[in-house]
């Protein structure tokens, strides 16, 4: 049985590769419900959403930084791309998955800074 870490990393991926549909049949429950503040709660909303970021960033890049997984929650902390110029954000996609399926999402993002003085990195 597909873990729910790898299904929250695949359906991550697909998003970010245009899939979008395939994503969303995959993975997502039809009573998603998400926690954007830029969009209506219900999942057809964030689809739509993905879709027109889709088609204003064709060539995002997404790279999985750390994954934490605690019973049905999993939490993919990544380092998304809108083109290869931009230096991107941290993201921090948190899931919840029931019989499978994400029914809960909530996502929360910080710009990578062109200057910092940690020495350690956002990653």
């Amino acid at each position: 049985m597909e873990s729910h870490k790898v299904k929250a990393v695949d359906y991550l991926q697909l998003i970010v590769a245009g899939k979008i549909d395939e994503a969303y049949e995959k993975y997502v429950s039809p009573e998603l419900r998400h926690h954007n503040p830029y969009f209506s709660g219900d999942g057809g909303s964030l689809k739509q959403a993905m879709k027109e970021n889709d088609g204003m960033s064709p060539n995002k890049t997404f790279e999985v930084k750390q994954t934490i997984t605690e019973g049905e929650m999993v939490m993919v902390y990544s380092h998304i791309k809108q083109n290869l110029n931009d230096l991107g954000a941290a993201v921090v996609h948190i899931f919840r998955f029931s019989n499978g399926k994400i029914v809960e999402m909530w996502d929360v993002g910080q710009p990578v800074p062109e200057e910092s003085p940690n020495e350690n990195g956002m990653f």
